[in-house]
């Protein structure tokens, strides 16, 4: 992991985090979610990985996070779980 870029948290980051709770794509309390979700989506970030199944790695939020990525014309990385990424060992 020591060659993973640090993203910067630029000023634009902090309007699509209250645009996200706007729209009710997180919840205020958990607004570190929609920090991380931001930041991924400005940079333009392929895949953000989390273990939240409830606000991040969540198919049944991907159309609204989608959605309101669309409006802001941000890229939507994909959301998953390390799991699911690395998937099953086989024997």
């Amino acid at each position: 992991m020591d060659n993973l870029p640090f993203l910067p948290i630029e000023e634009e980051i902090a309007t699509i985090v209250k645009t996200y709770l706007q729209h009710k794509l997180m919840p205020y309390n958990t607004s570190g979610d929609a920090l991380h979700l931001a930041i991924a989506s400005y940079h333009k970030c392929d895949i953000l990985l989390s273990w939240n199944c409830k606000n991040l790695a969540n198919a049944n939020k991907f159309n609204h996070i989608r959605y309101v990525n669309n409006l802001l014309s941000l890229y939507v990385p994909i959301l998953t779980t390390p799991l699911e990424l690395l998937g099953e060992p086989h024997d």
